[in-house]
This record gives structure tokens, sequence and C-alpha cells, in this order.
């Protein structure tokens, strides 16, 4: 028997791969590279005579001067004919009606911000302190009259600012001597006398000590011998005249509130004082009204501090 005939296996043949396709994207990619690159090159090549030209025989055209390339190309316009300016219309009434409104409240606004001031003044607010300052005006009065029956007229100054009425113990060495806080028997005549009238007040009280600028030998500084001295009037108003302590304070400011110049003999003396403040009990903003009152005040003799 025969041996059956073994099929002859047919090969299949490797499919040839085309590996230098890329060459070709390669090589368009370069083409327009180079293209690209000899367009800028040709761009930044730019001759500068011929440009000038140019720019001159583009002048000329639109009626300027000059000499051009292009002597024999005819203007757009003719260089004879004069150009007339375009005229702006005006606006409308509705238009120009809200642009003289918007300017006059620019102009209201700029007037308000300079009259803030007197605007932002309440006439209420300048009704109280009209009465505040007749009041301490008053209270100046009594005092005054209740010195002037003891024998004491003229013996302190009286000034009234936002702060209230200052009583000033201001008359040479009639209060204080020289560097002490002793009282002196007219400083304590005055401190009685005008307490009489303080007590019946709800206002608040401020005892101020001053001293000249010379220096103190008795004390460490000006600032001890002025508190010092604010202190022994405090204490003959609260022990003597039946004030209640809740009400007053004592302090002293030492020479930094000199009333006179210390240079001289007078000023010296003057400037060695205390101040009774009665404290007004008005709101700030009608308290610092009462300057504009009392500097407005014809009557003479209570002045703005």
């Amino acid at each position: 028997m025969s041996k059956p005939r073994s099929a002859r296996k047919k090969g299949h043949e490797e499919e040839h791969a085309n590996h230098e396709r890329w060459l070709v994207s390669y090589a368009d990619m370069l083409t327009v590279l180079v293209g690209l690159f000899i367009v800028l090159y040709a761009m930044s090549q730019v001759d500068q005579a011929k440009f000038e030209q140019l720019a001159a025989s583009l002048s000329v055209s639109f009626g300027g001067s000059g000499s051009s390339i292009l002597s024999d190309g005819s203007s757009i316009i003719d260089a004879n004919t004069a150009i007339t300016p375009t005229s702006v219309e005006p606006p409308d009434e509705f238009l120009a009606a809200a642009l003289r409104n918007d300017n006059s409240g620019s102009d209201e606004d700029s007037g308000q911000a300079g009259d803030a001031e007197e605007e932002a003044i309440d006439p209420k607010d300048m009704a109280a302190a009209q009465a505040e300052y007749e009041n301490l005006q008053s209270l100046a009065d009594r005092i005054d009259a209740a010195l002037r029956k003891r024998g004491l007229e003229g013996s302190v100054e009286y000034r009234i600012n936002e702060r209230g009425l200052i009583v000033g113990l201001v008359s040479d060495e009639l209060f204080f001597q020289a560097d002490t806080a002793r009282l002196t028997k007219t400083t304590e005549r005055v401190v009685d006398t005008t307490a009489r009238i303080l007590r019946e007040l709800d206002n608040e009280l401020s005892i101020e000590g001053h001293a000249n600028s010379l220096q103190s030998v008795n004390y460490k500084s000006n600032w001890e011998l002025s508190s010092d001295r604010a202190t022994q009037v405090l204490r003959r108003y609260v022990e003597k005249g039946k004030i209640s302590g809740t009400r007053i304070a004592a302090v002293g400011f030492g020479d930094t509130r000199p009333l006179a110049d210390n240079d001289t003999k007078r000023g010296l003396k003057i400037n060695r004082r205390v101040d009774i403040v009665i404290l007004s009990s008005q709101p700030e903003r009608v308290r610092d009204l009462i300057p504009m009152i009392a500097k407005n005040d014809t009557n003479g003799d209570r002045n703005a501090d």
C-alpha cells in the first residue's frame, strides 16, 4: 500500500512593510519651514529708500508735497480740491438738557461740600448752645455779685468756652505765694464765697492747678506743685464748702498752660494760678457751638477762651 501523500504546506508570504513612509511627511514639513523662513527673511528686508519714496508719493497724492516714484499715477483725491471739514451737529434739546442737569448736579455737590459745616448745624443745637451760654453768663454774674459784696471784686477772671465757665484765681500773689500750695486768706474767702453758689448746681467741677516755668524747690517738679494747689482748693470746697466729692476733681497741669509770658515778672505771677471750671452738661455737639456764640457776643466781659 502506498503512503498517502502529505499535503504540501502552503507557505504564507510575509507582508513587506514600508518603513520609509515617514520620510515623505518629514520632507513636506521641511519644505514648509524653509518656505516660511524665506518669507520671513523677505519681509525683514525692506528697501528704506523705496519705502520713503512710496511714503512721499502717498503724501503728494493726499495733498502734500514731495517726490514720488509713482509720478505717473493719479491720486484718488485731486490736489486742487479743498477738503471741507465735517461739522459736528449740536446735541438735541433733550441731550443738552441732560448735560445741563448733570453739570448743575456737580456744581451743587461742590457747593454742598463747601457749606457742609453750616448746613450741619441743627437749629435746635444752636438754640440749646445759646441758652447754655446765657446760663453760664448768668452764673458768672451771680459769682461776681457775691464776690463784690465781700469786697473781692476784680479778684477773679471769667472765661466761657466749649467746656463751660472758667473762674480763674489769677491776681498776682493774692492766692498763692511762690513755690507753695498753701491757701492765702484771700483764696479761702473766694473759695468759700463761690462754694455757696456752686453747691446749688448739678454741674461737675474741675479744679485745675497751674505753675509758672520756674523750677520748684519745695517740690520735685511743677507737676506736683500745680497738683497740690488744685488739691488744696478742692479740699476747701469739700470740707468747708460742703460740695459733694462725687462731682469734683482736681488735676495739675504744671507749667504747660500759661496765660502770660513766663519771661516777664508779671507773667510768672499770673501763671501761678488755679482755675475753677464749671463743666457744661450739654452734649458735645451743643458745647462746640458755644465759642461761636461767645465770639459774637458784644457785651464784652465774657469771651471765648
